[in-house]
């Protein structure tokens, strides 16, 4: 008995000790990343029936790697938080990922960023995860057939590993239904 506690306050010691100096260790990175995930989800997530784990990968990856909310969400940042004007970098969570950042005229008409939250059978952009995982492999539009994601960075994403692109996914049918910003 002596010896399993001894060898159990040497594992505690050690994990602790390196799990305080940052050590990667796979599952436990992945569990940090989980973590920091929903602590900065900028929105109140819809849980139930969700793989709580991968909407909170999705989550780290959607707005601690991605950068989705600078092209999807319009603005970007609440009223008096953009951090490029000197704000805290509050994420608009009115019109969260809903789209309708305007980047100009494309080869086939304006280009606008697409509306990647929920719809009303709570899928992301109204995409199955079949459809979302292609657009990002190929780039295709999947509001435009034949065409190009011309600004969305596809080539860069579609690195990603199945297990990253599920997670996102999950994340992104976790996030309330928003709408852009009406046309002015």
């Amino acid at each position: 008995m002596k010896r399993l506690i001894k060898f159990s306050a040497v594992i505690f010691i050690f994990t602790t000790t390196m799990l305080l100096l940052g050590a990667n260790w796979g599952p436990f990175e992945e569990w940090n990343r989980i973590r920091i995930g929903f602590d900065i989800a900028p929105v109140k997530l819809k849980l139930h029936g969700k793989d709580r784990q991968l909407v909170g990968l999705g989550s780290y990856l959607v707005n601690a790697v991605g950068g989705c909310n600078d092209c999807h969400t319009n603005p970007s940042y609440a009223p008096g938080h953009d951090p490029f004007q000197g704000g805290d970098g509050k994420i608009n969570s009115e019109h969260y990922l809903a789209g309708g950042r305007f980047f100009g005229p494309g080869p086939h008409g304006p280009i606008i960023s697409a509306n990647i939250t929920p719809d009303s059978k709570g899928k992301p952009a109204g995409l199955s995860f079949h459809q979302f995982r292609r657009a990002i492999r190929t780039g295709d539009d999947p509001d435009k057939p034949g065409q190009k994601l011309l600004v969305m960075p596809w080539p860069v994403y579609r690195n990603l590993s199945d297990h990253d692109l599920e997670a996102i996914y999950e994340y992104l049918s976790a996030i309330p239904h928003a709408e852009p910003v009406p046309a002015s």
